[in-house]
């Protein structure tokens, strides 16, 4: 599904963001990429849909080289969320923020509305379809960010940061949410470093230093290693330093804490 050949990236001030990526993320998985600010992140899944092209190297998208495709045919098949929602956002109303993407893409009529109701019931922003992006606060503009990429059902979504500014109630709805996307068969990139909100999602888990990926695994193996969190300067979840402290097998969520705490 998504391929990185030996990719490497500069930016136009000769500072090199990648290097020498190889990766491989197949169907309806969840990927999360991890590590701390300015280790190429984001710059690593703006690959993906074709924001930003190899230096070095390809990257494919479904057998297909993004080098040799549009931004806007990539973009219907790969869904982003950017981890500032005012540099996505940019329609007089929230109602035709959502609807941008859908007549873009040719969706019909029927299906815009459809899809239009469900994005602004779903995400809690109903009361605000005929209110400017601008004026909404910024946990409301990521949901509204949600909420526009969702509503076209891309093959692939990423999500960057996508905790910022939500409550513990928002962020348990971005999990179910996550859970419905898997369950429909998408494929789903996490950039968070909100450790403690991956951990119960327990998602395969990519650590990257240096414009390099350092680890690569289940997030409980990955977090386990001492070498790995001191270069990507990372922060164990709570759950995953408790089990290691008390030598106990790492539990995937408080209940299974408890019971071998019990």
């Amino acid at each position: 599904m998504i391929q990185f050949d030996d990719v490497s990236f500069m930016h136009q001030n000769g500072v090199m963001a990648l290097r020498g990526i190889n990766l491989k993320v197949t169907t309806n998985t969840l990927t999360a990429i991890v590590g701390e600010n300015g280790a190429g992140k984001t710059t690593l899944v703006r690959h993906i849909n074709g924001l930003l092209r190899p230096s070095h190297g390809k990257v494919l998208v479904f057998g297909e080289d993004t080098r040799k495709q549009s931004v806007a045919k990539l973009s219907r098949k790969v869904g982003i969320v950017f981890q500032n929602p005012d540099h996505q956002l940019f329609s007089d109303t929230v109602e035709n923020e959502i609807l941008f993407g859908l007549k873009n893409f040719g969706i019909q009529e029927k299906e815009q509305r459809d899809q239009l109701e469900w994005a602004l019931e779903f995400f809690d922003l109903s009361r605000y379809r005929n209110v400017s992006p601008m004026l909404l606060s910024g946990g409301e503009k990521k949901r509204l960010c949600f909420a526009c990429i969702l509503a076209w059902d891309p093959d692939i979504l990423i999500l960057d940061e996508p905790t910022v500014g939500q409550d513990h109630g928002r962020k348990e709805k971005i999990s179910l949410m996550i859970a419905n996307l898997l369950q429909k068969g998408k494929t789903v990139i996490i950039v968070s470093h909100d450790i403690e909100f991956l951990w119960p999602l327990q998602p395969r888990t990519l650590v990257m230093a240096q414009g390099e990926i350092i680890a690569d695994g289940n997030i409980a193996e990955v977090l386990s290693d001492d070498s790995v969190i001191k270069q990507a300067n990372l922060v164990r979840p709570q759950l995953l330093a408790l089990a290691i402290a008390l030598k106990l097998k790492p539990p995937k969520n408080v209940e299974e804490a408890a019971k071998a705490l019990a």
